[in-house]
């Protein structure tokens, strides 16, 4: 998990979550992201914790708190609004238009089906904007971004105006034998960390499951100014205190 350490600071970690990976472990345990956080300490007495969570298999920028401080700081920042999310998808089809917004509210199908949402003009309240990047061959590159944090919101917004995500089994076309994968990934993420201070921006490479898709639709490959840095330090590791 060392090597996927986009982002560092006294404050919080950015880590580059990788597909197919749950952030949590279950009621019934199982593999996940926080087993390796041990090795996040980096001179702490606890292990940090997930700041907000994203889908098993959606890959990319995850925000951890160091500490109960940050916590409850990045918590409030979360639920406020205040964190800029971007993710990119690659749809099936795509919308006419070149930009636009997604306004629909979602609530769960039912306690059975665990997380599943649906669209419910009673449930509580969805938006998304969304642009197009680059399309060919049927699919569209999105760049998306959540105005709210609902469970599954990307993927049931795209699906329900008619260009569900590739490789959703859920709410797309995709079979669940995960091939193709989800095509979900969350670029970038802007936290205002610091009062006294610009806003902190980091990247996330693209993983190699949305390359092939994502090239088609017009995106070159990443530059290494770019790929796995935030854009304010240029090094995962440059804002750390020399003491905590």
């Amino acid at each position: 998990m060392l090597a996927r350490l986009l982002y560092r600071d006294g404050m919080m970690l950015v880590v580059d979550k990788p597909a197919g990976l749950s952030v949590h472990r279950g009621p019934k345990g199982g593999h996940s992201l926080e087993d390796y956080f041990g090795a996040l300490r980096f001179g702490l007495p606890r292990d940090p914790a997930l700041a907000h969570r994203l889908d098993k298999d959606t890959s990319g920028c995850l925000v951890l708190g160091r500490h109960r401080k940050a916590l409850a700081l990045l918590g409030k920042l979360f639920k406020q609004g205040k964190v800029g999310k971007t993710y990119w998808a690659v749809v099936e089809g795509g919308p006419a238009e070149d930009e636009g917004l997604i306004d629909m509210p979602l609530s769960e199908i039912d306690k059975g089906r665990g997380w599943w949402m649906k669209p419910d003009p009673h449930g509580k309240p969805a938006s998304s904007t969304w642009k197009v990047m680059g399309r060919a061959d049927g699919r569209t590159w999105l760049a998306l971004e959540p105005l709210t944090g609902r469970t599954h919101q990307l993927r049931v917004h795209c699906a329900e105006r008619g260009f569900p995500i590739v490789g959703d089994p859920i709410y797309g076309t995709a079979d669940r034998t995960g091939d193709p994968p989800l095509h979900l990934h969350s670029r970038s993420i802007t936290v205002p960390i610091s009062k006294n201070k610009p806003a902190v921006t980091v990247e996330a490479p693209v993983p190699a499951h949305m390359q092939e898709l994502l090239e088609k639709c017009g995106w070159t490959s990443e530059t290494d100014a770019n790929s796995v840095h935030s854009r304010e330090s240029g090094n995962p590791e440059s804002h750390e205190p020399k003491a905590e």
